[in-house]
């Protein structure tokens, strides 16, 4: 299986199994220079970790993350980890695997899941929770965000649950300060108690249900991205669309932009008094012609529902049986809240990468 790794300049490339005994990203491009610790890094993997509410699979695992190579000591603390230019691999073992869990579908094809376009393509399948398909495999790609946000010390990369299935946030509550006091990642406060009491409904009754994240990069610097091939929000949407589940992405105003007129769409300009330009809107989500205008970066994504139930599902057999398919274990009925710090990771390692070809065509940064 090819096709494991994404970037230009700043290129990830993850390993690793859902039940094996570990997984990893390999960052290939990173500069030299950069110093970060290994609690930075961790604390962005403890957000996207299982078992942290009932909300959320009760797979208990510490998601430790291990830096193999590509990094010296800091000659100023020992704490601190300084880059050498050479590829960094980051691992992260596998400790609460159960595998026998999945026994009873070695052979059947869950619908909803890529079961059977995995073993049409491959004539092969990891059934032990999913293998590289697995959301498993995003803990790696977390690790890697964590380290591109220190090449671009400025950007702020964050994000917030602002649906969960016909449940929406209002907007005018919102609060970054909540999203990190919630099981949901929630910006609004008000909203707790009801989600909490809608989930709870559908984990018991054996479904799920779906989700949409916003993710909001602040300080951008103007000129990212190019004009064709290479456009930033051609690339953060294909970064954001990898994620496991992810059914649909928008950049700004997104499809509402098909429900209104020109005049409401265009972000009208006027010139500040620093002398530089100001936008009065930001429709267009911080990108325009595939180059970043220095606005806020504003990005969205749809999760669908989790495909692994409790309830009963018509499915097939490998051998073309009709068979009814329950999967047991221990899943998430709302894959997108962990969806969120993964959106960040996505996103921040999608404009470092600009960032670096930016640096690299003009000398600018």
């Amino acid at each position: 299986m090819s096709y494991n790794s994404f970037g230009h300049l700043f290129r990830v490339m993850t390993w690793g199994e859902s039940h094996g005994p570990a997984l990893g990203c390999v960052i290939d491009g990173c500069p030299p220079g950069i110093e970060f610790t290994i609690a930075e890094i961790q604390a962005y993997l403890d957000k996207r970790k299982p078992g942290q509410s009932k909300f959320t699979t009760q797979r208990r695992e510490p998601d430790a993350v291990e830096i193999l190579s590509g990094v010296l000591a800091s000659e100023n603390s020992a704490d601190v980890l300084v880059s050498t230019g050479t590829p960094i691999s980051m691992m992260i073992r596998n400790t609460d695997q159960r595998s026998k869990d999945y026994g009873d579908i070695k052979d059947r094809y869950r619908p909803g899941h890529a079961d059977y376009t995995y073993d049409l393509k491959y004539g092969i399948r990891d059934y032990r929770g999913g293998g590289r398909s697995s959301a498993r495999e995003t803990a790696a790609r977390v690790a890697a965000g964590g380290l591109a946000r220190k090449i671009m010390p400025d950007v702020v990369v964050r994000a917030a649950m602002v649906q969960m299935g016909e449940k929406t946030v209002n907007r005018d509550n919102w609060d970054w300060d909540q999203v990190d006091q919630n099981p949901f990642f929630c910006p609004d406060a008000s909203v707790i108690d009801e989600w909490a009491d809608y989930l709870d409904g559908i984990r018991k009754d054996g479904s799920s249900v779906g989700a949409v994240i916003e993710v909001v990069a602040e300080n951008v610097p103007a000129g990212l991205g190019a004009p064709i091939y290479a456009k930033l929000d051609q690339e953060i949407s294909s970064y954001l669309m990898s994620i496991n589940a992810v059914k649909g992405v928008e950049i700004g105003n997104g499809f509402d932009a098909a429900r209104i007129t020109g005049v409401e769409n265009a972000d009208e300009m006027r010139i500040g008094a620093d002398g530089n330009v100001e936008f009065l809107s930001n429709q267009a989500g911080g990108i325009l012609g595939g180059i970043s205008t220095g606005q806020d970066i504003v990005a969205r994504f749809a999760v669908k529902p989790t495909s692994s139930m409790l309830t009963p599902r018509k499915g097939v057999t490998a051998k073309g049986e009709e068979v009814d398919v329950v999967t047991k274990g221990r899943h998430d009925p709302c894959v997108g809240i962990r969806a969120v710090p993964i959106g960040e990771a996505m996103v921040a390692c999608a404009i470092a990468d600009h960032y670096l070809m930016h640096r690299g065509q003009t000398g600018k940064v």
